[in-house]
């Protein structure tokens, strides 16, 4: 299996850091979590064939699209109101094989991390689930201005990469 890894939004935050709070920004916890997911991949005997942050959507799908990936995985932090907490992940409606790499990724968040459980939601018009190849998510995995949230994505930025990856190896089991 090929994985393609998307750390979202600009490399060190510029211009787009993405959400911020708490003290984080989510550009730095994507990158991070991405690093280490790909390491965790690679040692399970997975290929990763990218791991390319960029505020170029289009360039992010025409590179995926060109690797090859058998899967695409985005990953981001969430915030809305500092209350809202939990992981969820995104997928484009009527893919029933991202549906599945999402419902693996999302148990394995939940069940190790105890994060609260937001489901899995359609997002038909998000660029980087739209316009890619290949079955693809974009992982939420807390809510960077949520203070207990927060906590997680500081200091278990390798227990989300680890059951990031596991939730890829189940994928590729179904």
């Amino acid at each position: 299996m090929k994985v393609f890894l998307n750390p979202g939004h600009a490399p060190n935050g510029i211009p787009d850091p993405g959400a911020c709070g708490c003290g984080l920004r989510e550009c730095d916890v994507a990158k991070s979590v991405a690093d280490l997911v790909e390491h965790y991949l690679t040692a399970a005997g997975v290929e990763v064939v990218g791991n390319m942050q960029d505020d170029d959507l289009y360039t992010i799908t025409s590179v995926a699209n060109a690797s090859e990936a058998d899967v695409f995985i985005s990953i981001h932090c969430n915030a809305f109101n500092g209350n809202a907490k939990g992981t969820e992940v995104l997928v484009y409606p009527g893919s029933a094989a991202g549906r599945k790499l999402g419902n693996c990724i999302q148990r394995q968040i939940v069940d190790s991390m105890g994060t609260t459980d937001r489901g899995l939601k359609d997002r038909p018009n998000l660029w980087v689930l739209k316009h890619t190849d290949m079955p693809a998510v974009l992982v939420e995995l807390a809510f960077i201005d949520n203070a207990g949230d927060a906590v997680l994505l500081r200091d278990r930025q390798d227990d989300f990469a680890r059951a990031i990856a596991r939730g890829v190896t189940d994928y590729e089991l179904i």
